[in-house]
């Protein structure tokens, strides 16, 4: 494999970046600076991590990466229930970005345990 770019996890989850922008422009004016920069910023952070830990060119990095982006994968996904909770994101979007993510997972646990 020549690029991160080849991997499908680094697309779905780009995809998914995507998908977190167009939730959370919806969220109320004053979340800019708190819920909805939280969760963008975790949601952009798995595919850095993934691209990252690729360039790293060693299979011992990769993984760390790999470990990081599955920590933050968790972390967008505790932030959209809490978006759920008070409002600001519907049941059928929440469940939506959860399958979503509940494969990028599968896929990031794949991945790192060809590392090993």
């Amino acid at each position: 494999m020549k690029s991160f770019r080849e991997l499908i996890v680094w697309q779905k989850s780009m995809d998914f970046v995507t998908e977190v922008y167009e939730l959370t422009s919806a969220f109320p004016e004053d979340e800019k600076f708190g819920l909805t920069n939280q969760i963008r910023r975790a949601s952009v952070s798995i595919p850095s991590n993934i691209a990252e830990g690729f360039g790293r060119k060693s299979d011992g990095d990769f993984g760390r990466f790999l470990s990081i982006a599955i920590g933050s994968n968790y972390e967008v996904q505790t932030q959209l229930e809490i978006a759920k909770n008070v409002g600001y994101l519907e049941l059928g979007d929440l469940n939506r970005a959860i399958n979503e993510l509940e494969e990028i997972d599968k896929m990031l646990k794949g991945l790192k345990s060809k590392m090993k």
